[in-house]
């Protein structure tokens, strides 16, 4: 006996798909995505931030971001005191001592304290913004003003210049080092004191600068 549904081009007379078309969609189904998933395999836009250039190569020019170097907790801190100087503070030990001119410097791996003293009159914000700054900016690489703000230690209050430089090249590799530095300027008695350290942008020392800073002592 003849059904009454009829099959026509793969659909039934009765209006239902036939499993021919049934077959055909879910085969279309699996080329659309198939097709989507490769899509989303092609290679992405090249950065061409400061650390690369056009096409994804690394940009030679550009400090080199490294692992944090966070001063350990169990660090040990030694007084010192400059030659004629006219006030004491505490340097971690064991970092290497070297000179730069008339300041003094501690450092170890990209952290680093330098101490310097020089006859000037009082600090403040006012006179940092209108004479440090742009002497920092044309002496220090890579210089990025942070900010200008006064701030309180054990000694009283002092200037403190934040701002982020680029380290020398090394002398091995080539490479230089982004780096995050506090300068701190204290001044009395006619003498201005100033500490500026610094270390790997990224590195936590905000403890170990607290405890250097805060133990800065006028002789007088």
């Amino acid at each position: 006996m003849t059904s009454n549904a009829a099959i026509d081009g793969g659909r039934a007379t009765t209006g239902r798909p036939g499993p021919r078309l049934l077959g055909a969609v879910a085969l279309g189904t699996c080329l659309l995505v198939l097709t989507g998933c490769g899509g989303s395999s092609g290679t992405p836009a090249a950065s061409t931030g400061s650390g690369t250039v056009a096409g994804g190569a690394p940009n030679p020019n550009a400090p080199e971001t490294v692992a944090a170097g966070d001063i350990p907790d169990n660090q040990v801190y030694v007084p010192f005191s400059p030659a004629g100087g006219a006030f004491t503070m505490s340097v971690p030990q064991g970092w290497a001592q070297s000179t730069d001119g008339t300041a003094t410097v501690f450092s170890d791996k990209y952290n680093s304290v330098r101490i310097e003293s020089t006859p000037a009159s009082a600090t403040d914000v006012a006179s940092a913004k209108a004479q440090e700054v742009p002497a920092l900016q044309r002496s220090v690489p890579g210089f990025a003003l942070g900010d200008v703000t006064t701030v309180q230690r054990s000694a009283g209050t002092g200037v403190l210049i934040t701002y982020a430089a680029t380290s020398a090249a090394n002398a091995v590799t080539g490479r230089k080092v982004a780096l995050a530095v506090e300068r701190y300027e204290f001044s009395a008695h006619g003498q201005e004191a100033v500490l500026t350290l610094s270390g790997a942008k990224g590195a936590d020392n905000v403890d170990p600068w607290k405890k250097i800073t805060d133990s800065f002592r006028w002789k007088q």
